[in-house]
This record gives structure tokens, sequence and C-alpha cells, in this order.
């Protein structure tokens, strides 16, 4: 079977593509535009240096050659699939602030696809289809793994998300010495260098805004902390402790797979 991942929301369709490739024999190819991928989460995958326009227009006449289009994100791209390519199966997965709110809004785009997933449960709505699937993150377990290295006792690392006096009010109720990184300021931290950044802190403070709303979902950073073994403080200050099963990298990918095989199965 062969898969094609149009864009790269957050890394996930790069894990999900090598762990599927791996364990289920797929070939899969994920493609996402450079300016969308500061970061270096395209680990598995290409990264093309090119124009939105550009970019769809390639990713519609590559689609031809795949059993499979997974689109993540770029919800715009499916009624112009289902179009050219009306036999194929077009999932779309969405990861947050793509549809948070929007449901109604974006109809028009994902009523064309044979599955819908979603990655976190606040994005439910009373718009939301009822045959939208939830399907979590899934974090890299070979690059975000228990630190061989003991962490400073009662510290804590946080990313400015808009929420930053909530990170403050949390590290000061747990007695912990926090250390926020604010991306404006003090630059990205490269996907594969976040372990060793990670690593050096006891906690991680998962707390975001989005817009004047505290965001009730744990973020994927907040999961690959939990891989690495690190005590993550949750949006409602509750603390957490290891990655959960729902979230391992072959789990996620035999779902996946599952649902691909299912919508393949020709219809009585």
């Amino acid at each position: 079977m062969k898969v094609f991942h149009v864009c790269n929301t957050a890394g996930v369709a790069s894990i999900i593509a090598k762990y599927m490739d791996r364990l289920f024999g797929t070939e899969s190819l994920v493609v996402c535009r450079k300016v969308f991928d500061p970061y270096g989460l395209t680990t598995y995958g290409e990264v093309w240096d090119c124009g939105a326009n550009e970019f769809a227009l390639k990713c519609l006449l590559l689609a031809r050659k795949f059993d499979i289009i997974h689109v993540h994100s770029f919800d715009k791209l499916v009624p112009l699939l289902k179009f050219l390519y009306p036999k194929k199966p077009v999932i779309l997965h969405y990861h947050g602030t793509d549809i948070r709110g929007k449901w109604a809004l974006k109809k028009r785009y994902w009523s064309k696809a044979e599955a819908i997933l979603y990655s976190t449960k606040d994005l439910l709505n009373d718009e939301t289809p009822k045959d939208a699937i939830y399907m979590p993150n899934p974090v890299d377990t070979e690059i975000f793994y228990s630190c061989a290295i003991k962490p400073q006792p009662k510290t804590a690392f946080h990313f400015s998300y808009g929420a930053d006096d909530l990170a403050r009010e949390y590290s000061k109720k747990y007695g912990l010495k926090l250390t926020i990184h604010d991306v404006r300021k003090h630059g990205v931290i490269p996907h594969l260098r976040l372990p060793k950044v990670l690593c050096n802190f006891e906690y991680y403070v998962d707390v975001k805004r989005v817009g004047q709303e505290t965001a009730s979902a744990m973020s994927k950073t907040g999961l690959e902390a939990l891989a690495c073994g690190l005590k993550v403080i949750r949006w409602d200050g509750s603390v957490i402790i290891g990655l959960p099963l729902e979230n391992r990298p072959e789990n996620i990918s035999k779902k996946i797979f599952d649902l691909y095989l299912e919508i393949r199965r020709p219809k009585k």
C-alpha cells in the first residue's frame, strides 16, 4: 500500500509514516513546505522549498501515484483531490487551530473526505461530524526516551504560549525553579535537540492559551516530555508521569493502518 502524507503538522505525519512502513510494510511519502517546518520536524519525508501554489500543484500531480492520500490540516486541497481522483480514498487529519471552532465553516472541505481525524478532544463541539475519529498524537519514542542523566531537582521548563503567568503560578505551587523559553526572544530549539534540553529539568509545564482560552489538552511537546521521563504539569495544575499507551507510535500506526484497510475495502 502506497501512502501520501500531504503536510506534516507537528511532525505527526513523519511519525505515522515511519512506524507504519516499518511495522506494516507500507510505502509512505511525507511532504512539507520548508516555511512550515522551522523546527526540523520532518525527520521522515521531504521538505520542499516552494510557495503555496507550487506546493499544492505538485501534491495534486504526485497524488496519482498513491493508494491512500492522508492530508494534514491543508483541508482546501481535499475537494481538488477528490475532483481529480474520485476513487482514491482521502483522509483529512486536523491537529488544533486548523479546526478549533471552525467545523461548520469548513464543512465544504471535510465533507469530501472518506475519513476525518482530530488529534485532541478539546477540538470537539456540537458541529463536529459524528463519524469524526479521535486520533491521539503519537510520539517518536526513538527520539524521545528516558533521560540518561539525572535532572536538576525542583526545576521546570516551559515554552511561552501566552500562559507564562499560569506557568509561574503552578511552578510556585510546587516549589519549582522555572525556565521559560520564548522562541521570539531565545530562538528555535531544533526538534532533534529538544530531548537534551528537556532532560535538564524535572518538570515540564504544559500550559498555553489559544486566544483568551486556556487550552485543555496535552501538547505534543508535553507528551514528548513524558516520554523523556519528566513530570508534566497540565493545564488544570495536575501532574502526570509516563507516556500514555494511546500515544505510543506503534499503537497509533496500527489504528491508522486498520483505518486505511477499512476505507479501501469494497463497499457491499
